[in-house]
This record gives structure tokens, sequence and C-alpha cells, in this order.
């Protein structure tokens, strides 16, 4: 293989379109021999035609750089020569290659023959846990020098280095790996079937390789997924002074004032509630304590945090530091729900399946380099593509189906179960800690203490645990998987297989199909009864996007009933049928995978009609109903939604035995309001007694803070939502102008957002800045976050999400935009449903629910804007209501002690170009 010359383009254009005009700007060639690079090329071409601005932004290629460069045409036949006989390398080869043929093409030479191989492809395949495939962000993770990206030259040498090290790691895989990823290549994209060929023929006679084996399947071997504990006993400096472990290391007094304190209720095993500001190093604050507890006394700490984000954060960075200062290791387990992890049974029998999509083929070559490196087992590692997330979904743990005693041996849920027994600090979630299943579970049996960080979101993971939900498409996704047996889908598949094993008779079959086509006519029947219920309630909406309690609707119910005997009915059938079917050893491998996939679907429909029965037929007192659709494509867009009006009895029933016997420890920087400090602390139903304590960052810690009311918006209560909008992207504009944007602009509707993202687009004053939207740029959260650090003139436009648990520290954010008042509208349906209650209890719900949420809400916006105590920045509120209305006060007095300035737009923008002049 070494022998093949491979050639790294990277061309720069003018644009995408070499039809329309678009020309190259850049091109540089990197070849590769013996694995090793041997010649670089790069040329300045002049487009003949002038370089848009933006390109110029993103490229650093301006029109002085091309002026007196030659066109295309005179480098043409040089570069056609040497492509020749070489594999074509690119990241992203469908916009390079294309381009190149076109511009040879039309400068008179032949089209190139020859493979091409793609490193955006490769590096997808070989590192699937990578944040982000784009050259610079997968050369950063991989350690790759890129000195100028979107430089042709820089690129090249940077793809040509990052095809070297994935060619290695490739070569690296064992034996056993590479044939399966060999056998799917063909699928590709890219011609990466190639090499997985003369790699997998390099190590035919290969040695033992040091992996484990599930069934043939490489995966990382049991004893290296462990970790070692350390049991020589922590020192004790710590408690004397954390400068005295470790002397850079700036110790706060209020982090050590809340060491003390969740030291004193760990050891008390009393209930304690702590609100801890930004800044003042909460995490090891609480960590610190716990881990030395638990070294000292051999009884073990759970910390839960709100995602498995943050459990990640807390084992990768903040343990590390806490082993520092006690002077030995921590035995950390991670612990995370059941689904996060992959099950390897079911996985095998999809590797011997046929008939796959792209997305599934590479998502499975995925998981086969993954498990070769993955000690965790957790899904949410992997990286994959929207149509991938179908099959990984499929391969989850799910208590629906027992393993067998070698798929125990080898599974990481369980094996994260024993780590988690024999652990000093146990980590994991609130969804986990919430769910009853859990509470059964030996891992906690020598649990001494629970303490619970982002403790305000418990709330949210409560209700979400205990949310149902009814989704049209998501139902008629799974009808059409079945399919009757006419319809040739997976059932007539399960027809054949049960027939001819005779685990089945046929009447049995027969009665199956007639039963789906009942509930499946019924369901429609049902969907549209609702559908049209919807658009009477909202016949003279002016919206298209609408939401109403399912009782204020009016619909008859009788139907609902008969779909789901009809559908228990059919659920019942399979099941027994299934349970005969596990009996039965004599089957191919295609037939174990149909069983498999038809005891996954049937599931999917055990689950989905628990659901259906508790939303519309049995619901309960203490929930409410909802539901959400578009005027404009019924049924289709339809979405039911239950959640729990109150989680205090749920957050009870996980906790209120450990209450006097171990310690309870709630923490969060937003555990209080001004005018309700105990408004998140009711919720939880903590009781009354268990107190409150605070800790303040270190003085000065948010001097480089400033607070802006702009005083001439219009009324927002007073004008159109369009003139609104206006006066928004206005505002906006001048604020990312004089800020040369690293702005945040925080919404609470993102059809608000969509239409000002739009407006600022049509007027082109942004045009030299990055603007990501969340609900219009693609990506997650954290991507269009990664995104937006990136680049030094950026915006980023988000909703609901952005408002908390969004760190950027330093200079990438200068700004945070509140376009509103972080109000729920009252039209949300359950907070409608829970202002019905408050108020017939004689309570205003205005005032002891909207608004100390909403004050919650500004408070988490503003702790986006100052992370450290070297962060400058500049929080803006554009809604007037804050200053002209009498519960405007309420926000302001929960914002930390900075200057606030009611000042116009011309003033606001005037004043903070010298703020920041003055700044440096």
């Amino acid at each position: 293989m070494n022998s093949q010359k491979y050639v790294v383009v990277d061309i720069e254009t003018t644009g995408h379109s070499p039809a329309k005009g678009d020309r190259i700007i850049q091109l540089a060639m990197v070849a590769i021999e013996q694995g090793e690079i041997v010649d670089t090329y790069t040329k300045f071409i002049n487009p003949q035609r002038k370089i848009p601005a933006f390109i110029q932004d993103l490229t650093n290629i301006t029109e002085r750089d091309v002026e007196n460069a030659e066109p295309f045409e005179a480098y043409a036949e040089e570069i056609y020569r040497q492509l020749e006989g070489a594999i074509f390398i690119a990241h992203n080869i469908h916009f390079d290659l294309p381009f190149l043929q076109a511009e040879l093409s039309r400068a008179g030479m032949p089209k190139w023959q020859g493979l091409a191989m793609d490193t955006v492809e490769l590096s997808r395949l070989i590192y699937p846990t990578a944040f982000s495939y784009k050259l610079q962000d997968i050369a950063a993770e991989q350690g790759i020098r890129l000195n100028n990206a979107h430089r042709a030259d820089d690129d090249a040498l940077a793809t040509a280095e990052l095809f070297l090290r994935a060619k290695q790691e490739l070569a690296e895989l064992p034996y056993d790996t590479l044939v399966l990823l060999h056998k799917r290549s063909f699928q590709l994209k890219s011609d990466l079937s190639r090499l997985l060929f003369e790699i997998t023929q390099q190590k035919r006679n290969g040695q033992a390789d040091r992996y484990g084996r599930f069934r043939g399947i490489p995966i990382v071997p049991k004893a290296e997924r462990a970790q070692v504990s350390d049991d020589s006993p922590q020192q004790s400096a710590w408690r004397k002074g954390l400068e005295m472990v470790k002397p850079e290391y700036e110790q706060r007094p209020s982090q050590v004032a809340m060491m003390q304190a969740v030291e004193r209720a760990i050891h008390e095993r009393s209930e304690l509630v702590i609100e801890a500001s930004t800044g003042m190093g909460k995490t090891l604050g609480y960590l610190l304590p716990a881990a030395a507890y638990a070294k000292d006394s051999g009884k073990q700490v759970v910390i839960s945090t709100y995602t498995t984000h943050l459990q990640d954060q807390l084992v990768s960075k903040e343990v590390k530091l806490a082993e520092e200062f006690l002077g030995s290791n921590i035995h950390v387990a991670l612990i995370k729900g059941l689904s996060h992890y992959i099950d390897l049974g079911r996985f095998f029998e999809l590797l011997h399946g046929d008939d796959e999509s792209y997305d599934e083929t590479f998502t499975i070559m995925q998981i086969m380099v993954w498990l070769t490196s993955t000690k965790t087992g957790d899904l949410n590692e992997l990286n994959v593509s929207s149509g991938g997330q179908l099959l990984v979904d499929k391969v989850r743990r799910s208590h629906l189906r027992k393993l067998t005693k070698l798929e125990k041996t080898v599974d990481f849920y369980e094996h994260a179960l024993t780590e988690a027994e024999h652990a000093d600090v146990i980590v994991t979630n609130h969804a986990f800690l919430l769910n009853p299943h859990n509470q059964k579970r030996t891992i906690l049996k020598n649990v001494d203490a629970y303490i619970w960080d982002e403790a305000h979101q418990v709330v949210q993971a409560a209700v979400a645990h205990k949310e149902k939900t009814f989704v049209y498409t998501q139902w008629r996704y799974v009808f059409g998987q079945l399919g009757s047996f006419d319809e040739n889908q997976l059932f007539s598949k399960f027809y054949r297989v049960a027939e001819s094993h005779g685990f089945a008779r046929v009447p049995e079959l027969l009665q199956m199909e007639s039963l789906y086509l009942k509930y499946t006519s019924l369901f429609d029947e049902v969907t549209l009864y609702l559908a049209q219920a919807f658009q009477n309630r909202f016949h003279n909406s002016r919206t298209r996007k609408c939401a109403s309690l399912l009782d204020e609707l009016d619909f008859e119910r009788e139907s609902f009933m008969d779909f789901l005997r009809f559908l228990n009915s059919w659920i019942d059938i399979a099941q027994t049928i299934l349970q005969k079917a596990e009996r039965f050893t004599e089957l191919t491998m295609n037939e174990r995978l149909v069983l498999a996939d038809f005891r996954y679907w049937t599931e999917e429909l055990m689950l989905k009609s628990v659901e259906f029965s508790e939303i519309f037929l049995f619901p309960k007192e203490d929930e409410v109903s909802w539901i959400e659709g578009d005027l404009r494509s019924m049924p289709t867009s339809l979405s039911l939604y239950k959640r729990p009006y109150e989680v205090a009895s749920l957050v009870d029933k996980v906790i209120g035995q450990a209450r006097g016997e171990k310690a309870v420890i709630w923490l969060s920087g937003t555990m209080s309001v001004p005018s309700n400090e105990r408004f998140i602390v009711n919720q939880l139903g903590i009781p009354n007694q268990v107190p409150i304590e605070k800790f303040e960052p270190a003085d000065q810690f948010y001097s480089g803070a400033k607070v802006y009311i702009v005083e001439d918006m219009p009324d927002i209560q007073q004008v159109s939502q369009q003139e609104y909008i206006e006066s928004v992207a206005d505002a906006v504009t001048q604020t990312v102008l004089v800020t040369e944007g690293r702005c945040f602009v925080l919404f609470t509707s993102q059809d608000m957002l969509r239409k000002t993202v739009d407006l600022i687009q049509d007027s082109q004053l942004l045009d030299d800045y990055m603007l990501f939207a969340q609900g219009m740029s693609s990506g997650s959260r954290m991507k269009l976050l990664k995104s937006f650090q990136r680049f030094q003139k950026s915006v980023l436009f988000g909703t609901n999400s952005f408002w908390e648990g969004v760190d950027v520290p330093g200079d990438a954010l200068r700004a945070v935009v509140v376009v509103r008042l972080p109000f729920t509208s009252p039209e949300e349906p359950v907070f409608k449903a829970k202002s019905r209650i408050i108020s017939k209890e004689g309570i205003n719900p205005f005032m002891h629910y909207a608004l100390p949420e909403a004050v919650l809400r500004l408070r988490q916006g503003f702790g986006r804007l100052i992370r450290s105590k070297k962060d400058k920045g500049l929080f803006i509120v554009l809604d007037r209501r804050i200053e002209t209305k009498s519960y405007g006060e309420e926000f302001l007095h929960a914002l930390p002690d900075v200057p606030v300035a009611k000042v116009s737009l011309e003033k606001m923008v005037t004043d903070i170009e010298h703020w920041y002049n003055k700044q440096g």
C-alpha cells in the first residue's frame, strides 16, 4: 500500500458553483508516497472576477493576492499531470473534486479518472466520537497544526497529515474489525474500500491482539474498563488551605466556607440547600469534602447533575483537581440510565443483517470502530448522522429485553453497576436517581450522602421523567415499519418465519393482520377527531402553530378505547408468538434478525400503548395534558403531551427515606429569588426547616460587568409584534457593530427569533458577521456554541436552552442582549393549568408563579456573561417593562450589585464605544 501515490488537494473559490461563474482563487496539492509527504504545490489563481467580501473575510485572500496571478488555464496541464496515477484526497471531496473537474474541462483538459478518498468520511469512521468533522476542529482535536484555516496551502497540508494519522489508526485496529469494516465499505461514498482492503491484507497473518471479543466482535476488554483506586490515606492539608497543597491555586473565602458547610452536613447526615454564585468554585466546593468523607469513612457519596454532559465534565476535569488536593486517587464510577448503553446482542444481530441505507451502514461501521476504544459503552459518545441515530436507537439497552449469561459478562451497563458498588463517589444524573427502578439497586445501599448539583433542574428532570407523549408522525412511522402482509414489510417476513418453523399457527397470524388493519384504521379515525376538534378551537386564530389543553377540546373518546383494545390484543398475540420463538434454536441469522426487529417494534408499540392510555383514557388529577399542532398540516403535525402539575411527591419517593439517615445536599447558582426565597425549594418539597445557605463570589468579581436598560425601545404591549421586531433588529445590529460581535441575543419565542434574524439578514448590515441562530442554523446547542466561539465576529441568537448551562469564558462573549423579559406565555398549556389551580387557592398566579420563574431565568441569563473575575461584559435589556412596571424592581434586585444605566439606544452605543476603548 505504501507504494501508492496520493495527492491531497484543497481549493479556495469565489463561491460554490462553477456553472454560475465561480472560480478557483487558490489551489494547493500535497503529494504522499511511501507514507510520507514528499512534495507540495500551491498557486494563487486569478479568477478574472471580483472576490466577494465574505470570501475575502473567510479566506484572508484579497484582490491584491491574485491580481498578478495567471488564470486557471495557465496551470491546468500541470495540475492534471500531477494528479495522473494518484489517488485523489480532499476534505469534503464532493466539493473539491467536481469543482476541479469543471475547471479542467473549461480549460480543455480531459476529465480526470481515478480513485478518490474523502477525509471527512475517513475521519467520521476512525474518530466516531469527535465533536466536529470540520477540518479546523478535527485537526485541533488530533493536535494537527493548522495556522490559517480556509487557506488552500495550510488546509491541504493539514488534510495530508490527517489522512496519514487516520490511516495509521486504521492499521492499528484488530484484524477482525478490519474484515467487518471492509465487508461494508463498498457502500461508502468514497473509495475507502481500497484502503481497507490493503490494510486488511497486510494484517492477514497478524499476531493475537489485546482485545476482548463478543461473538467475534472486538471490544475493549473488561479489565481495561475498570478504574484503579488508590486506597492510600488522604492528606488533610486541604482543610488548612488549598494553597498549601497547590501554591498557584487561588483560594476563595466563600469556597472554603462552602466546603465547611458541606462537610458539616455530610458528617451530621443533615439536609442543606446551598446557593453558590458563579465564580466561587462551587464544584470543587462540594467534591473535595465529599471525596474526603468517602475515603475516610468507607461509605459512598452520590453526586447527581442535570445533564450527562455535566457528568462527563465533572469526571474528566474536577475529579483530577480534587485528587491533587487529597493526595490520593478517588475511585469515581459514572452511571447513567439504561438506555444510554449499547446492547451488544442487538448490535450483533444488526451486524449480520442486509439492505441497510448508507446512514445505517456507516453507523454500524462507526460503532465497530468505537467498540475497540470505548470504556463506557455510552452511545452518547458517538457523533452520528440523523439517519444513523435511528440505528443507534435500535441498539440501546432496554429493560424489556433480558440479557443472556454471555451478554451479561461483557455488558457495559452491568459493568458500570459493578464499578459503582465499589466506588468512593458515584456520579450520575437526576433522571437516573428519579427513576424508581434504580432505587432498588444495591449500588445505593452503601451511600451516606446525596449531593444534587444544578438542583433547580431537578424540577425539570422530574417533569420529563413523568412526561408522556403522543406524536402522530412517530406512530405512523412504527406502523410503516410493520406493515400488513401484502405490503411486504416486516410483518410479512415475520409471518413466513413463524409459519415455516411452526411457532405460530396461520389463524393466529391472520388474526394479527386483521387486528393491525383495524387499529391502524381506528388510529386514522381518532387522529381525525382530534384534528377537527383542534381546528374548531382555533378557527379564528391568526397564528398557524397553536396549543390547547386537552380538556378544552370537545371530542368523543369511545373510538379511542376501541383503538387501544385492538392494539393491545395485537401486542398480546405478538408477545405470545415471540415467547414461543425464543425456544427455537434452529434459525438462520436472517430469521433471527427478523424476530429481533419484530420484537423491537412490538416493544415500541407496548410503550406507546401505555402513553396513549394515560393521555386519552386514564388521566390523573395531578397531571395536565395538552395538544400542539400546525393548522396548515393536520393531522400530521399533531403532538400531545402529559406532565405532572407538581414533582414534590416524586422527589419524596426518591429521597424521603434518606432524610434523617443520610446527608441530602441541594446546590445551585440560582435557588432563590428576592421576593420568594423558597420558590424552587418548595417545588422540590424540601421541608421548611431546611436552611438555605448562600455563598457569594469574591469581592470585585462582577467589576467588569455593566447593565444597560434601553429606554427608547417601544412598549412591547403597545405596538404590533412587527414594529417591536424592527426595533429589536435595529438595536441588536447597532450593539453588534459597536461590540464587534461576540454577542448572545436571548429570546423567549422561536417565532420572534426567526423573524428578527430574517430582518437582520435582509438589511445586510451584519454581512461581515457570522450569525448562528437556534432552530435556523444546523446543529445541536453545543455545536452552535462551538461555532460561535470559533469566529471573532460572531453572534448567537438563542431561545430557552441558552438562558442557562452555557459557559463562554473570557472575551469570547462581550454582551448578552435580552429581547424580552423571560415570562412564560400565559397561553402556554402547563402554565395555564397551573394558574387555574393556584387561582382556586386564592393565590395570584402571576406574583407567585410567573414572576419568580421569570426572575430566576433572568438571573441565569446574566450568569452566561461573567464566568470569572477577569471577564468583562454588558447585559443589555431591551424590554422596557423592567423599568415601567412595578414588578421590574424584582428583576433588578435579583441581579448582582453592578452599575445599571437607563439610557437611549444612541447613548448606549456611544457609552459602549467609550467603555471598550477604556478597557483597552
